[in-house]
């Protein structure tokens, strides 16, 4: 013990001790709320994987119609969301320089193979800014046989849907509004997510729902 403290007064002591134990505390509790902050961005920052993040499924009653998404096909023609109304929309935003695309496209190009026809589509739009010539030999080296090409070199899908981070998945219903979304990549052929999608399918769209 130093002269300082030797000449406090034995109550002052123990103010001091417990003024101590306080700030201890309260930088521990600090570190806490720092490390879980930086853990929540981690999950929601643009580009992050979000492989954990549920799908948001909205109620009937609150589901809103999506903007008319505007984009091209292989052959540069242009298209709208609205030109799929009547049928299901799984909308897939990635990007080829996205690794977590990269790596669930296979998935979606399966899933299409499973479950595309008249009432069903995946819709995997790229915002690459090189447009179909950035997707073409990416499609080539991955493996891609039944999703078309579709771009937005414009990226505007992602201010429309209001995207967070890539890839962003939107299931878009036959009237044209969200029926749920996910962030971050899936395994979307897997047994689970093609039977959900199936009899999601198979609900009647009536009297609004």
């Amino acid at each position: 013990m130093d002269d300082t403290e030797s000449s406090l007064h034995p109550s002052a002591r123990a103010l001091l001790a417990w003024a101590l134990a306080g700030l201890v505390l309260l930088a521990a509790s600090a570190a806490g709320v720092y490390y879980s902050l930086r853990t929540s961005d981690a999950g929601t920052a643009p580009g992050a994987s979000g492989a954990n993040s549920p799908i948001v499924d909205r109620p009937a009653s609150e589901r809103r119609v999506v903007p008319d998404l505007k984009f091209q096909d292989a052959e540069g023609k242009p298209l709208t969301l609205s030109d799929f109304r009547g049928k299901s929309v799984l909308v897939n935003i990635w990007a080829t320089w996205c690794v977590p695309c990269r790596e669930e496209m296979p998935a979606l190009d399966r899933l299409q193979q499973k479950l595309a026809g008249p009432g069903f589509e995946v819709l995997a739009l790229s915002i690459d800014t090189g447009g179909v010539k950035a997707i073409r030999p990416f499609f080539a080296d991955v493996g891609i046989r039944s999703l078309a090409i579709y771009a937005d070199p414009s990226m505007e899908a992602t201010n429309k849907l209001r995207v967070v981070g890539v890839p962003t998945t939107v299931l878009v219903d036959p009237k044209g509004r969200e029926r749920w979304r996910k962030v971050g990549p899936a395994q979307w052929d897997s047994d689970q997510m093609v039977q959900l999608l199936r009899a999601q399918l198979r609900e009647k769209e009536s009297n609004g729902n």
